[in-house]
């Protein structure tokens, strides 16, 4: 459905977009994860015809996206991160709106929007205007608007930014119910547990380069080793820091209270190396263990670079 291949954007000096890979089949919900200012928006602006490339190649379900822009937009839904919506607008007005840019009109386009609102749970807001409606409702009034054209590719950049848990519940809901009638679905989010659950397909993407892809279980098992180690202590808790700081296999030490997590590189032998060490110098632990592999470890452990980072 969605192939990129060598895909460059820069911005100035700034790479955007540094020869980026990326294929998603159809029918696949594809979980696009990264720290901010790693590239995600842009790739999406990209694919969705809003942001031309330096570079690269784009094709939507066999449709070169460069040289197809009109047609390109038939096949996909854009949902952006920050949307404008026309505030002196009651919702049904706002949804007829956008289906008359796409020729639809009259009692069709009335009929249409009615079922979309109803499918993302608006179906008592249609004549409440748009600025009377919570972030949540504007949201889903936004995915609403993508729908109308009826697009084979959605594209969600942070859908659920902002909302409550009950709103995002109800996102995540209606983004299942739309993969089953079929459409494949490109979405970012920083709330990567819920992100895990829904998804087929996962890609961290980082300073414009896919870094690793694939299901949720073939990378977490392919990196097993990445999950944190949490460490509890009843006494020497500071001088275990010193000792952990100094050794080159240790990654991002967060301490919180009387634990401390950190991701270590090492193999097992080199796991209970570093607990004699810290016993041996005084740390008195109550606990020392793996954490469960996730996609939140796993994230850290990708995206931690190769600096050392101390939290209190």
């Amino acid at each position: 459905m969605l192939l990129i291949k060598n895909l460059i954007k820069r911005y100035g000096k700034f790479t955007a977009l540094d020869n980026l890979n990326l294929e998603i089949q159809k029918g696949e919900i594809f979980g696009f994860v990264g720290p901010n200012g790693a590239g995600k928006t842009t790739t999406m602006r990209i694919i969705s015809g809003l942001l031309k490339a330096d570079s690269g190649v784009v094709n939507v379900d066999g449709m070169d996206a460069v040289t197809n822009p009109r047609e390109l937009k038939s096949k996909i839904g854009y949902m952006p991160d920050f949307f404008g919506v026309y505030d002196n607008l009651k919702a049904l007005e706002y949804m007829e709106f956008y289906a008359s840019i796409y020729g639809i009109t009259g009692n069709k386009a009335k009929q249409l929007c009615l079922e979309l609102m109803d499918m993302v749970r608006l179906s008592d807001k249609a004549d409440s205007y748009v600025d009377e409606m919570s972030r949540g409702m504007k949201q889903r009034l936004c995915l609403a608007r993508s729908l109308v054209h009826d697009p084979e590719l959605l594209v969600l950049d942070e859908p659920a930014a902002g909302l409550d848990p009950r709103a995002r519940v109800e996102m995540k809901e209606i983004v299942k119910e739309l993969h089953n009638q079929g459409k494949t679905i490109l979405i970012s989010s920083h709330i990567l547990p819920e992100l895990a659950q829904m998804c087929t397909n996962i890609g961290i993407i980082e300073k414009g380069k896919m870094v690793v892809s694939g299901t949720v279980e073939e990378i977490l098992s392919a990196r097993g080793t990445a999950s944190p180690i949490i460490m509890k202590f009843t006494a020497g808790q500071d001088r275990a820091v010193e000792i952990l700081k100094q050794n080159s296999l240790v990654r991002n030490i967060i301490i919180r209270d009387n634990s401390i997590s950190i991701l270590f590189k090492g193999n097992e032998t080199e796991e209970a190396e570093i607990l004699a060490s810290m016993i041996q110098n005084g740390a008195m632990l109550s606990s020392f263990a793996r954490e469960e592999s996730n996609l939140e470890s796993l994230f850290l452990q990708i995206t931690a670079g190769d600096e050392q980072e101390v939290s209190e």
